[in-house]
């Protein structure tokens, strides 16, 4: 277990600076959030191995975070933070779809043990089932086979379908034409011109400028890669 992602969502700056500290001894990544205005736009723009989320903030309190975040589809595990020790607090926030609760103060060695135990669920539950697949902006459902960019259906035929799907399964990886083809349309022989117009086409579903594309863009030479996180 290591190189996992995790969001700190808290607004005091000494509980983010201890579990930053924790967590990279760790060796995992850490993105803080000060506030739930800017907790929300990482959960919009970036994927998350774990969330550890405080209930009692200024501006969105953990609750209405949390509750958004479930009814978006967004299902990454949350470890909830919170001053209060009242047993009506925990089993709301296990109620709003929380996975585990911490009241403070605590051990930083128990909570990385609960997030470990969390992280390590989640992958199981994951490779046993995925019915899902997020990155970024975009959600493909592998049950109903739809995908959605911020939660607006795209119309694909159905091999663009499974084109992109390829794609958001493997990002950050620089693919061959010939990788694709035999990938998707399952042929040795290779048609150029046929990849070129499927990647034209996604582009002009899923860029916001599909002349300046973010998402596809081409390796001059060698082919295509795909960005999820923008």
């Amino acid at each position: 277990m290591a190189n996992e992602k995790i969001l700190v969502v808290d607004d005091e700056r000494s509980i983010r600076l201890a579990l930053k500290t924790a967590f990279r001894r760790e060796g995992m990544q850490v993105v803080e959030a000060d506030c739930g205005k800017d907790a929300v736009e990482f959960l919009h723009s970036q994927s998350f191995d774990l969330i550890v989320l405080d209930v009692m903030m200024q501006d969105i309190d953990g609750y209405t975070i949390l509750q958004k975040m479930r009814a978006e589809g967004i299902m990454t595990p949350v470890l909830m933070l919170s001053g209060r020790q009242e047993e009506m607090d925990q089993v709301l926030g296990l109620g709003l779809g929380a996975d585990d609760y911490l009241t403070k103060p605590f051990h930083l060695s128990v909570l990385i043990q609960k997030v470990k135990a969390l992280i390590r669920r989640n992958s199981v539950y994951n490779r046993s089932r995925q019915t899902m697949i997020s990155v970024g902006p975009f959600r493909f459902d592998t049950v109903k086979l739809e995908c959605y960019k911020n939660d607006r259906l795209l119309s694909f035929t159905a091999r663009e379908l499974a084109l992109f799907r390829f794609l958001l399964e493997h990002p950050g990886q620089v693919f061959t034409k010939e990788q694709l083809y035999r990938q998707v349309w399952n042929e040795n022989v290779i048609d150029d011109n046929t990849i070129m117009v499927y990647m034209k086409r996604l582009r002009e579903k899923i860029e916001d400028d599909p002349k300046n594309p973010v998402y596809i863009t081409t390796i001059r030479g060698i082919g295509y890669l795909f960005y999820g996180k923008r």
